[in-house]
């Protein structure tokens, strides 16, 4: 394939891990991601990575995966609000959403279950069968170190993108060392001193 031939990109969100992130800017910063910003950053890197021109890269499709409270629940802790804002940014971006019920636990509270797993089965099965050039995994999930090393098995070029603004060092060391690229965004930001403007927004 020549750098001239169109490509295409695969984004595969966890959920769970993009809220922390998101919810340590906020903290630490008062900022939130611009998910169109980080799509654009994720595109310019591709393109800067493999030489290729912007116009034959593209995001062919993304998904996002989460548990959330169920209705009643979300109202009595005010947060259908933020969840539909939320959604309107994902769905303005074009990415697609995955939900399941967060499901109680012993101790009283609730837990996400079967939301890995999910988020697993289908971005190797969404990738098996549209054959993305390049997937890149949102996450920093140990549990995510199967899926890696399967994605690199169909010859597809894995990106792992994390982010660790209160650097706590939550990614896993497995993981990263299964894909082809690692893109930690705080050193990142080392290098491109203009990177978190462009990838958040003030809250």
């Amino acid at each position: 394939m020549t750098g001239t031939e169109s490509r295409s990109v695969g984004v595969f969100i966890d959920g769970g891990y993009y809220a922390k992130v998101d919810a340590a800017l906020k903290k630490m910063a008062s900022k939130s991601i611009s998910l169109k910003g980080l799509f654009d950053f994720i595109l310019d890197y591709v393109c800067k990575m493999d030489s290729l021109r912007k116009d034959k890269v593209s995001i062919t499709e993304a998904h996002y995966y989460r548990g959330r409270y169920r209705v009643n629940d979300a109202s009595s802790k005010h947060l259908l609000f933020e969840e539909r804002k939320f959604e309107d940014t994902l769905i303005e971006n074009d990415v697609i959403f995955h939900y399941k019920h967060l499901r109680p636990n012993p101790s009283g509270g609730v837990i996400e279950k079967g939301v890995d797993t999910w988020f697993a089965l289908d971005t190797y099965e969404m990738t098996l069968y549209r054959q993305f050039d390049y997937v890149v995994l949102i996450s920093g999930d140990a549990d995510h170190e199967m899926l890696a090393r399967k994605l690199k098995a169909l010859k597809t070029h894995t990106i792992l993108l994390t982010w660790d603004p209160a650097n706590t060092g939550s990614t896993s060391r497995f993981l990263s060392e299964e894909v082809c690229t690692h893109i930690d965004m705080m050193r990142q930001a080392g290098k491109e001193p203009d990177l978190m403007k462009k990838v958040t927004i003030q809250k």
